[in-house]
């Protein structure tokens, strides 16, 4: 299936490898732009970024996806938008510029802790068990409906980097068979 991919952090690292792996045409990466690191300052690309460079797929790093984004996305046709912490709404005319829209993987179990930060905040109100939701973008924040669940246990001393780092590789998965059904039909 032709895709294209938007995402940042190292969160969204495994689903684009998992994509890529899975023979998937990842024909654009889409991530946020290089930024300051560090004391001095230096430009660094982000680790989607630094990942796609290594798999050779081509970036558009940007930190609006503008009419000029959306040009360039739709010139490729792709058949599926992905999006795993992207850190950017995806609007009108994007959200329709993939043949079957966008799916977003995002890190709570749905209609739970919607927006940014939802390990953090499921961690901060207690609870015991969190996951990650496959979902249909849609023009709300986070309220598409659902493809696909899985939930995991939340130990009593993780952290939210250790919950975060657990969910990425999971929601990899997830986010993988969520897409070869939806290229089934069966999705």
């Amino acid at each position: 299936m032709r895709v294209v991919f938007a995402g940042t952090p190292h969160a969204a690292v495994p689903s684009l490898v998992r994509l890529h792996e899975d023979g998937h045409d990842v024909a654009l990466v889409v991530t946020r732009a290089d930024a300051p690191v560090g004391r001095k300052r230096v430009l660094t690309p982000s680790p989607v970024a630094a990942e796609a460079e290594r798999l050779g797929i081509p970036t558009l790093r940007t930190n609006r996806l503008d009419d000029a984004a959306t040009a360039e996305i739709a010139a490729l046709a792709p058949e599926l938008g992905v999006i795993v912490a992207y850190g950017g709404l995806v609007r009108e005319p994007l959200l329709s510029t993939p043949e079957r829209g966008w799916i977003n993987l995002h890190f709570s179990l749905l209609p739970r802790w919607r927006g940014a930060a939802p390990v953090q905040r499921s961690i901060m109100a207690g609870e015991s068990v969190t996951g990650a939701s496959v979902f249909q973008l849609e023009r709300g924040m986070d309220t598409g409906p659902v493809f696909s669940m899985e939930t995991r246990p939340t130990g009593a001393h993780e952290t939210a980097g250790d919950v975060l780092g657990a969910l990425a590789t999971q929601g990899a998965d997830l986010l993988a068979r969520t897409v070869a059904g939806i290229a089934a039909g069966t999705a």
